[in-house]
């Protein structure tokens, strides 16, 4: 099996075993297709090379149908992170925290959104009175305004077109920020920057699991946690588009 090899001289301790245990947990679900481990190490991680394919509707079908079975498989806790998976996990390069919360709200406002503020707002890319919007859609998240009664999912935790590799056998995931949370941020974070056939993978998904009523309107609220992240180092633009998602949340309150 030809294989890719990832590298980083200076990861932090966990980084690697912390994706491969990602990989291998939504893997477990028999969902959605995950690239394989092949072997892992403190500075490196090995992983099956996925050949490349066009995008088609049939396999983005196939896709969201089988994403509505990887989170199906359900977490431990929402925050809960992949069984092995000890301390912070990561997404991209920066760390975040992963511990199991009894409710979404507290988890996703204290541990996907709040940590991102201040970094974001240190590097200049956050105004200070912007920064006390998002707190405040935080402080109505953790309250339990958007707590409902989906268990918590199996998520890939980072899923942007990017990490959508299309393959002749179809869709195949990679480079995850697995941990247990709302299955709607999965969905919200692959709107986010645009996905081939997007609506044709909402729309299987949809008819395999059902989306509760007014999941569209609730997007914003699950790009928060993607919006903080590039805040923190990507520029103003994503610092005013989370203020955007934040003032978007308040108003559904």
């Amino acid at each position: 099996m030809e294989q890719l090899v990832k590298t980083r001289a200076d990861a932090p301790a966990g980084f690697f075993a912390a994706e491969a245990a990602g990989l291998r947990w939504l893997a477990a679900a028999e969902g959605a297709r995950i690239a394989r481990v092949l072997d892992v190490g403190d500075d490196r991680i090995a992983l099956e090379r996925i050949a490349e394919a066009a995008p088609a509707a049939e396999a983005a079908e196939a896709f969201g149908a089988a994403l509505a079975a990887t989170h199906a498989a359900g977490a431990d806790a929402f925050g809960s992170p992949p069984p092995g998976c000890e301390g912070d996990i990561f997404i991209g390069r920066r760390s975040q925290p992963a511990r199991p919360t009894a409710t979404w709200g507290a988890f996703y406002a204290r541990q996907r959104v709040e940590p991102f503020v201040p970094i974001a707002v240190a590097a200049g890319n956050l105004s200070a009175s912007g920064a006390e919007v998002v707190r405040r859609a935080c402080e109505a998240i953790a309250a339990g305004a958007f707590d409902d009664d989906e268990p918590p999912a199996r998520l890939h935790g980072d899923l942007w077109a990017g990490n959508v590799l299309w393959s002749p056998e179809g869709v195949v995931l990679i480079d995850p920020a697995a941990h247990g949370g709302h299955r709607e941020t999965d969905l919200a974070m692959l709107a986010l920057f645009g996905c081939p056939f997007l609506e044709r993978i909402l729309g299987a998904y949809d008819a395999a699991r059902p989306l509760r009523d007014g999941w569209r309107e609730r997007v914003p609220l699950h790009q928060l946690h993607p919006l903080a992240v590039h805040a923190a180092g990507h520029g103003p633009s994503y610092g005013r588009a989370l203020v955007e998602a934040a003032e978007q949340t308040l108003a559904l309150v």
